[in-house]
């Protein structure tokens, strides 16, 4: 079916980050939006304000009266076997797209900049989604969280001619792109659920290099340049901190609660770059967002005003309360990696101070596969509560639960609470540094956290 024939389009698991944002731009295009969800929550609620028409129950009510001659249905990989509304979709005639063919189909219209990676993609495509609306640029982008600056997932500009996207590799999602310029920001082993082992997700990187056109640019790491330099036809730019990288920061320090850099390049320096975000690890994402944007044409001062009135995105490195004695800070990590970049990063904003610590461990197979380093990085913190391990779209695996991973972690204090108990749990505690991270649905006790600590 042709998009110009679609009158509806219907999404089931409309509430998650990436369908979201495809039924946001859907709706900018005079379609009817539709959709189920398995739960409420602040985005669902901003979607149905926008016109969005959700159902949180997964019964068939109501879909008889859609026909499949004029109705798309979108899904997201998420959704279990077996699912109700899917199966009478597939029976009864409809046309079903993966939410990723939509975006490659979305994204094909485009000169397309996609950031790929097992961290860093949603701050980096942001980042870079940012930096380039500063600028005389026209993009579209769609991105993996809510950006501070755009208060949206989604930019849309009516001349676009660049589309902004993250280039996800959980299902293989990101095969379905075609980009002119991709970013590849990290490599360590995730998702061996679909993938099964680390060298298996790392060939299918290599498969997503093939993805980028002919006379287009990868620019990555380089200790991942023997890897990913597969192709003749594409350029190759290497970025990274105080080494000999095509792009490289020099003289990085923190200066007024910012980080403040030197970028050498071949085409010329950047001096006196500033970054509102914690971590070196931000100022790594920030050079490749800063190689990209030089590729485009950006002058040196749009760059530095893309950097400096950067704002973030919500639920990476969240301080929701900052006094001279109690601070609160929510995080997305969900990987050992993650974590220990967001321990790091509270260490050096917050030295000598205690750090407690709430934990949701995300996906079975995921706690399964990185137990021991799940341990290795969490025994960093002071102080630490574990809530149960959030399933998502697993069912449970024997002998892989909090308690297990409790066990291997060297801290005196630690403990595992269930999510009832977790606020009553943290007001009799002394709280100097408070972190909550995960990727469940631990960012429901943000609000009540916030108003507990901000008031006590």
């Amino acid at each position: 079916m042709e998009i110009n024939q679609v009158h509806t389009i219907y999404f089931i698991g409309v509430g998650g980050i990436g369908m979201s944002a495809l039924a946001r731009y859907y709706l900018s295009q005079g379609k009817l939006v539709m959709g189920y969800d398995k739960t409420p929550s602040s985005l669902t609620d901003r979607l149905i304000a926008e016109g969005v028409n959700i159902s949180f129950n997964a019964d068939l009510k109501g879909l008889e009266l859609l026909s499949p001659l004029d109705t798309l249905v979108v899904y997201t990989p998420a959704v279990k076997v077996g699912n109700a509304q899917l199966d009478y979709f597939k029976a009864n005639g409809f046309d079903l797209l993966k939410r990723s063919q939509v975006l490659g189909l979305i994204s094909s219209q485009y000169k397309t900049l996609a950031v790929a990676g097992t961290h860093g993609k949603t701050t980096t495509s942001c980042l870079l989604a940012h930096v380039l609306n500063q600028s005389s640029l026209q993009i579209n982008a769609f991105l993996g969280g809510i950006s501070r600056d755009f208060d949206s997932n989604l930019v849309l500009n009516e001349n676009a001619s660049y589309f902004v996207t993250e280039a996800d590799e959980y299902d293989r999602s990101f095969l379905q792109l075609s980009p002119d310029i991709a970013i590849i920001t990290s490599l360590d082993a995730d998702h061996l659920d679909i993938y099964g082992t680390p060298d298996e997700m790392v060939k299918n990187y290599q498969d997503f290099v093939r993805k980028i056109k002919p006379g287009g640019t990868l620019i990555t790491k380089v200790a991942f340049v023997p890897i990913l330099s597969i192709r003749e036809d594409v350029q190759v730019l290497t970025y990274g901190i105080d080494g000999d990288e095509d792009y490289t920061a020099i003289e990085v320090k923190v200066a007024y609660g910012k980080y403040q850099f030197d970028v050498l390049a071949a085409e010329g320096s950047y001096a006196n770059l500033s970054l509102g975000l914690p971590g070196r690890h931000n100022v790594d994402n920030a050079i490749s967002v800063i190689a990209i944007a030089n590729l485009l044409g950006l002058t040196e001062s749009e760059i530095k005003e893309g950097l400096t009135s950067f704002r973030g995105v919500q639920r990476r490195f969240d301080v929701h309360f900052s006094t001279s004695t109690t601070v609160y800070i929510d995080d997305y990590a969900h990987h050992p990696s993650e974590i220990n970049a967001c321990v790091a990063s509270v260490r050096e904003l917050y030295p000598n101070r205690k750090l407690t610590a709430v934990f949701q461990p995300h996906l079975f197979s995921r706690t399964r596969d990185f137990m021991d380093d799940f341990a290795e990085s969490l025994s960093k913190v002071d102080e630490l509560i574990l809530l149960e391990i959030y399933p998502a779209r697993e069912e449970p695996i024997e002998g892989v639960d909090a308690t297990t991973l409790l066990k291997l972690i060297n801290l005196e204090n630690k403990q595992v609470v269930n999510k009832q108990e977790l606020l009553d749990e943290l007001k009799s505690k002394e709280i100097e540094v408070l972190l909550t991270i995960g990727a469940g649905d631990i960012d429901r006790f943000v609000e009540p956290i916030k108003n507990w600590i901000s008031g006590k």
